[in-house]
């Protein structure tokens, strides 16, 4: 057949990336919800699983599930290793060819049938819709990170005050590729939409409690992320730091004062005690306050020039 004449592979309408740790007793029934929706929805489409170093079979049993299914619209990833959620939806995104990208969890607390409301939220003309859940299914402490989380949001990335993130959402094309040329070996997904794209929107979706399993959440791992967010994306522990030693600097400076001025007035008893207290006091605070600014000019410039890799993929099928 000539080449004018060959018809080319349809895109994709719809991307999911899912990425998936610990999760192989659920994998099962995520994909039969997401084919039952996608059937009865007739949304063209594509599932992107990335596999993320996960200890338990889950790149076994999709593997299975890949070899068993008539349809050609399931890609598997498996990475290297574990790097983290934010990293392995990085990945997804970059192999997503949709029109549209939605990401969700693998647990089912995301439920597929809400994937219309994101979609049709978006072809409004937003550039990223966020799901906005009716009523959270999460522990205690996880609700505790997600304010945290959402107050540094606020404060680093500009968030606008009535915007709710979550990690079920849906982004146009353009924004997943733009995402994805930041280079950082530690992204943080929403960070880099804040920042990338510029009309936001929520839309009200359900959220169920986890199926099988426990959180992957855990206290380590919330930690983790709030100081990803805060060391890899803002100077807020240098520019404390530095006020700390500013102060310092001003506080030496009036105890200096007031030790030369009793120097001065033979109120010291014992000779060359006051030069010390001086020059030590001075000194260390301009050295703390010296310290801060170096130290904010090396963040900006590794920022700059660093281009490391934020996963390593074992195999794709």
């Amino acid at each position: 057949m000539p080449a004018s004449k060959k018809r080319s592979t349809p895109q994709p309408l719809l991307s999911v990336v899912i990425p998936v740790y610990r999760s192989a007793a659920i994998l099962p029934t995520t994909l039969q919800r997401l084919d039952a929706w996608f059937a009865q929805s007739r949304v063209r489409h594509e599932l992107i699983f990335v596999v993320d170093g996960s200890p338990d079979n889950s790149w076994e049993i999709l593997c299975g599930l890949q070899k068993n299914r008539r349809k050609r619209n399931l890609k598997i990833i498996n990475l290297l290793r574990n790097y983290g959620q934010h990293n392995a939806m990085i990945c997804g995104l970059a192999h997503a060819r949709g029109s549209y990208v939605v990401t969700m969890d693998d647990d089912l607390q995301n439920p597929p049938d809400q994937i219309g409301r994101l979609l049709e939220k978006i072809e409004e003309g937003y550039d990223v819709v966020f799901g906005d859940f009716r009523q959270k299914m999460h522990s205690p402490m996880r609700r505790l990170g997600t304010r945290v989380v959402g107050w540094l949001n606020y404060r680093i990335f500009n968030k606008p005050a009535d915007l709710v993130l979550t990690n079920f959402r849906i982004m146009r094309q353009e924004i997943a590729r733009a995402v994805c040329e930041h280079r950082t070996a530690f992204p943080y997904l929403p960070g880099l939409l804040l920042v990338t794209a510029n009309n936001f929107a929520n839309v009200t979706v359900e959220h169920h409690p986890r199926l099988s399993g426990e959180s992957n959440y855990t206290v380590r791992v919330i930690a983790r992320l709030i100081w990803r967010i805060i060391f890899n994306y803002s100077a807020f522990p240098l520019r404390v730091l530095t006020s700390i030693g500013l102060v310092t600097a001003a506080i030496s400076f009036g105890f200096g004062l007031y030790y030369l001025v009793k120097g001065l007035l033979g109120v010291t008893v014992v000779p060359g005690w006051t030069t010390t207290v001086v020059l030590l006091s001075f000194y260390n605070g301009l050295l703390l306050a010296l310290l801060g600014a170096i130290g904010e000019y090396v963040v900006r410039l590794v920022t700059d020039i660093s281009a490391p890799q934020a996963y390593r993929i074992r195999e794709i099928r």
